[in-house]
């Protein structure tokens, strides 16, 4: 998120310099190559570096340069699905002696409640007299040079100095802003992706329902949905990955007295869902061994090449388990362990529509059989 959002930025007129710890990444967008896909970033990007507003360093003296911070980590969970602070700690001591005087720090990923305020507290036992805030990004990935400027902005600010730069800083972009404390914002981020995973959770829990019932899902979400508004919202079924919701629900779940049990049902659910088509699968034909299964899509989501958390790779690994040959394909993602799809195709008995890349839209498919939990080859939502 952070590219995007400095494209943005330099676009909007102000000079910006990027400070990440990887060298190659910084020369390659110094070249002007962007490292990942990102509606109109590959036009933008060349367009700004012509105009001299963007600059690169991996030397966090950069920060010295500049009465304003913003910091696009986020809180990662650790192997007991609790939040892992130590980045931001590491984080905390790696720019303290580089912040001038009086700077603004906006912390812009998910992070756990209280974060914020944990940050300005070890910032100011560092000796920094800094503002700082917490303005979540809201921008569905690929389309953050859209909604950066369309979306409303949430401004966390426990005052009103950090709240007012804060607001002034995402004033060139234009969006619409939205006051809260630093807490509420951070709740308000992990409320709406947690938001997002449950209803998908639902939708795959009604699907696997339905398929145990021998009941076509298909005709079920048809009549559910058809010209009645109480039902808009309830969406189809599907993987729900990335790097985002399962994290953020889990940390939601780690944050309450109570553990969140919706929260992590809806993480079984998502989570059970790999391990339920292969058992869709063994019942079907009793055993897949000797069998070649293709999975169509490795990103976590349509028109991507981000393969963080992506539920692809969990399918892959439950087939291997069962005996099944796998084979992988992605027209996005580059990854040598992956064969094009016409080879994929042509050798797999079954075929695993993984992510619903436009690309398999109308692909010949040969008659093999097909597991498309989306629905997006046309022919309903299969198991």
């Amino acid at each position: 998120m952070g590219l995007p959002l400095s494209l943005a930025f330099a676009d909007a007129g102000w000079t910006v310099g990027i400070y990440d710890i990887n060298q190659a990444t910084i020369e390659r967008i110094a070249r002007g190559s962007m490292p990942f896909r990102e509606s109109g970033a590959d036009d933008l990007l060349p367009k700004i570096l012509e105009t001299g507003r963007l600059s690169f360093d991996s030397n966090p003296t950069m920060l010295e340069r500049t009465n304003r911070v913003v910091v696009v980590i986020g809180t990662p969970v650790d192997e007991f699905l609790g939040p892992s602070m130590t980045i931001f700690e590491r984080t905390v001591a790696e720019i303290a002696p580089h912040l001038r005087e009086g700077a603004l720090v906006v912390l812009r990923s998910t992070v756990y409640p209280g974060t914020s305020a944990y940050v300005a507290q070890q910032l100011a036992e560092r000796g920094c007299t800094v503002d700082v805030a917490f303005c979540p990004e809201r921008i569905a990935e690929g389309y953050a040079l859209e909604e950066l400027r369309s979306l409303p902005q949430i401004i966390g600010a426990d005052e009103d100095r950090a709240a007012e730069r804060a607001g002034e800083l995402f004033a060139r972009l234009g969006p619409k802003t939205i006051r809260t404390t630093t807490k509420e914002a951070e709740l308000a981020k992990l409320f709406t992706n947690t938001w997002r995973y449950m209803k998908f959770a639902v939708a795959n829990q009604f699907l696997m329902i339905a398929d145990q019932a021998g009941v076509d899902y298909t005709n079920v979400l048809k009549a559910i949905r058809e010209d009645y508004p109480r039902a808009r919202d309830l969406p189809g079924p599907g993987f729900a990955a990335g790097p985002c919701l399962f994290k953020d629900t889990m940390q939601l779940s780690a944050f309450t007295a109570d553990h969140f049990p919706m929260g992590q049902a809806a993480m079984q659910v998502n989570e059970g869902l790999p391990a339920y088509i292969v058992s869709a699968l063994q019942r079907r034909y009793g055993t897949l061994q000797g069998k070649t299964v293709g999975i169509l899509g490795m990103a976590f989501k349509a028109e991507s090449d981000d393969t963080r958390a992506s539920l692809s790779y969990k399918v892959r690994k439950l087939l291997t388990w069962a005996g099944a040959r796998v084979l992988c394909t992605d027209p996005y993602v580059i990854d040598d362990r992956l064969l094009g799809v016409g080879d994929v195709v042509a050798q797999s008995d079954i075929l695993i529509l993984g992510a619903p890349h436009k690309a398999y839209i109308g692909l010949e498919l040969g008659g093999k059989d097909v597991i498309d939990v989306w629905g997006a080859l046309g022919e309903g939502i299969t198991l």
